[in-house]
């Protein structure tokens, strides 16, 4: 008795420690580095292309889709410069015929994207920050009138941008993707022709952060509200998954605990970490309510994503012809934007892919021990297929519980906790030497 009280009590102090591992200074001077004023610039410039819309000119040097997509590239290979000769440049394009829907002339598709590639050849990871270039009227397939897109989604892009100028000199063992998609207004059309791509190449994407309206948190939000919301959208089970799968995940009671939920949970935990005044909410659906963003089409696939973005819509700000009527003006124009908000948001995106690009890739093969009944719980796990974890966290939290609530750190590749899988649920996670962790890996069961 006295030993098993001996081994609870140590328990407690490890947990503590490990709930109170200090921040990594690296990653908080690169949320520091976040301008509020680099932010605005680049909003300006995309509002000044009059429209982005997916079906504009591509050849215009002042207006259109193709003149925001030039310009978004000028700026990467800027930032490329800081790199080393890490980051490539590259316009990911196509020719598409109508289709009958939203696309109703021949175009040219195209995603502006730059690839900063990791440091350790071993280390395949990649990491997807995006935001949609193209923007829209009352319209869909109006591509002439004035379509400013400040916020939808000029602010998702306009924190890719940033993310690749703040993250321009890091090393980190895993390799990051910003992208500016086009044809999101359209259905999803450069998001899809990424993934696609990402498919085909057998990427190893551990994390895609869909950027879609994160720069506007005053419409409907109540006076003296408090701490800044933003929102976190991801799936339960992926429509990826087999039915095999989805029987195995119900009968674990594992429905909330799919990739995308575990990402969604890191972001909350690293970015409420790193950045202050924002309140992270989880949303239990892979985007509003009958709606889509460019997560989707990696998704689908089988990737994890998650979408992050406004908490209040103010949807007299998006997808509307400019106008004036009854005193209310409705547009997506520069006035409306809250660039306070907008650069915590971009700061929240730089500290979760800085953790998670300078952490170990998760551990591999963990598995849960259920030989026997027990009131203790021992999992197993092997190390990752690359870099050198100095040890691993057990998470854990009540079946109950969004978030996981404590942590376990060990240098053990073995580990009996005193608790019982009927009550909590389990997850094991790499720390890097520097303190960075990976993404929480759900135990399978050993018999």
């Amino acid at each position: 008795m006295k030993k098993t009280l001996f081994f609870i009590s140590l328990l407690a102090i490890t947990v503590l420690n490990a709930q109170k591992m200090p921040k990594d200074p690296e990653i908080s001077a690169y949320v520091d580095a976040v301008s509020k004023d680099s932010l605005r610039a680049n909003i300006e410039k995309l509002v000044s292309f009059g429209t982005r819309h997916t079906l504009s000119s591509t050849t215009d040097k002042n207006q259109g889709i193709g003149a925001a997509r030039n310009w978004v590239l000028s700026k990467f290979k800027n930032y490329a410069k800081n790199s080393g000769g890490r980051m490539e440049v590259f316009l990911q394009n196509q020719d598409l015929q109508p289709d009958g829907k939203r696309v109703n002339k021949a175009i040219n598709l195209g995603n502006a994207v730059v690839f900063l590639k990791g440091t350790d050849p071993s280390d395949n990871r990649i990491i997807i920050i995006s935001g949609h270039l193209d923007s829209r009227v009352s319209d869909v397939l109006n591509s002439t009138s004035p379509a400013p897109g400040a916020n939808d989604d000029g602010s998702g892009v306009a924190a890719v941008i940033e993310s690749a100028r703040v993250l321009s000199k890091s090393k980190f063992p895993s390799s990051i993707l910003f992208v500016a998609v086009s044809g999101e207004e359209q259905g999803l059309l450069g998001a899809q022709m990424l993934a696609d791509k990402a498919k085909a190449e057998n990427w190893n994407i551990q994390a895609v952060l869909n950027n879609d309206m994160i720069g506007n948190n005053s419409f409907d939000a109540k006076k003296n509200e408090g701490t800044p919301k933003l929102r976190v959208f991801s799936e339960g089970l992926s429509a990826f998954e087999t039915e095999k799968n989805a029987a195995r995940t119900r009968n674990l009671g594992l429905e909330n605990d799919g990739n995308a939920r575990q990402l969604a949970r890191y972001v909350k935990e690293i970015g409420e970490k790193y950045v202050k005044n924002i309140d992270i909410k989880l949303i239990y659906r892979n985007d509003r309510f009958l709606r889509g963003g460019d997560h989707t089409p990696f998704v689908n696939h089988g990737f994890t994503g998650v979408r992050l973005t406004d908490y209040y819509e103010n949807y007299d700000h998006q997808h509307q012809d400019l106008r004036t009527e009854d005193g209310i003006k409705y547009g997506d124009l520069i006035e409306f934007m809250d660039f306070d908000y907008l650069k915590t948001n971009t700061a929240v995106n730089v500290a979760v892919m800085a953790n998670l690009a300078k952490s170990t890739p998760p551990p591999v093969n963990v598995l849960m021990d259920v030989k026997e009944l027990s009131n203790s719980t021992k999992l197993m796990w092997e190390k990752p297929a690359a870099g050198t974890a100095k040890g691993y966290n057990i998470l854990y939290r009540e079946t109950s519980s969004p978030v996981w609530t404590d942590k376990i750190f060990t240098t053990e590749t073995t580990f009996t906790v005193p608790l019982s899988k009927d009550n909590f649920i389990f997850a094991v996670q790499s720390v890097s030497s520097s303190g960075n962790e990976s993404l929480p890996v759900i135990p399978k069961i050993s018999r």
